[in-house]
């Protein structure tokens, strides 16, 4: 009775044995830590329109999407705000599609080595102006963005009637900004904090750096952002419109409107008497 009490007692405990045994075997080994890592959540910058290679990229192609750290990769750029602005105007070196992640490799900033040389077209030069903040669009262009450039000038010519002493003309018209830098101003804004200034870097022909070279001496620079949808504008070989600033405010051309001649000149023939024309 004892032995076969026994006996049963060593059947349950291997039963009872082989059963653990079975049961381990059957179970997923415990993570290790380097699962664990791969499993981390991370926020990374995706592409949220398709970008061409050789376009630059604006603040609107880019947006957060929660990956694991698997899935995002060593190369992927993180969501964060230095990170963004160091994007903003990067040239992309390989097209990306909607959702793509934006990687270090995919882009050339504008601070790397051999930027302008690679986002210029062939044939193009890089030139900068510098403008203030309103005269920039309230620093609201972006690399990417096509722009006019607009000169206006004051005539300090007292003779010059009063309405043809402020012009403004379009110097530039549709031209691709290349790159942005902020610097300070001289001198103090009027509020007695520092202003701030921009630099614009736009890509030109060879003629009109020129005439940017030439614009910077003259007067007062100032950018307006043309649409994205706009068609390209055919370089034109005629001198630009000028506006003046009785095309702006009848009242200070009121006198040429009257008829009131602007100039008058006296002709003395000899001891004739003289003949006045006005004009």
């Amino acid at each position: 009775m004892i032995l076969r009490l026994a006996f049963f007692a060593l059947m349950a405990l291997g039963l009872a044995g082989f059963g653990t045994v079975a049961w381990i075997a059957t179970r997923p080994p415990p993570p290790d830590a380097a699962t664990l890592a791969g499993a981390a959540k991370v926020t990374v910058l995706i592409a949220v329109n398709p970008v061409r290679a050789g376009n630059l990229l604006k603040p609107e192609d880019l947006k957060g999407k929660e990956l694991t750290v698997r899935e995002a990769g060593d190369d992927a750029s993180s969501d964060t705000a230095d990170v963004r602005q160091a994007l903003a105007g990067a040239m992309v070196r390989h097209s990306l599609g909607v959702g793509d992640v934006v990687r270090t490799k995919d882009v050339m900033r504008p601070g790397d080595h051999g930027f302008l040389a690679a986002v210029l077209g062939p044939g193009m030069r890089a030139v900068s102006v510098g403008v203030d903040v309103i005269t920039g669009a309230a620093g609201l262009i972006w690399p990417g963005d096509r722009v006019d450039l607009i000169l206006t000038q004051a005539i300090g010519d007292a003779s010059v009637p009063v309405g043809r002493r402020i012009a403004a003309e379009t110097v530039l018209s549709d031209v691709r900004v290349i790159a942005i830098d902020q610097q300070l101003m001289e001198g103090a804004a009027p509020d007695g904090k520092e202003g701030k200034a921009r630099t614009v870097t736009m890509e030109v022909t060879s003629e009109q750096a020129e005439r940017v070279a030439v614009a910077t001496r003259i007067g007062r620079l100032s950018l307006a952002v043309r649409s994205a949808d706009h068609a390209p504008v055919a370089v034109s070989a005629d001198p630009p419109k000028t506006t003046w600033a009785s095309d702006v405010s009848p009242a200070l051309g009121a006198n040429v409107a009257q008829g009131t001649p602007r100039n008058v000149l006296h002709v003395f023939p000899g001891a004739a008497a003289g003949t006045e024309f006005r004009f």
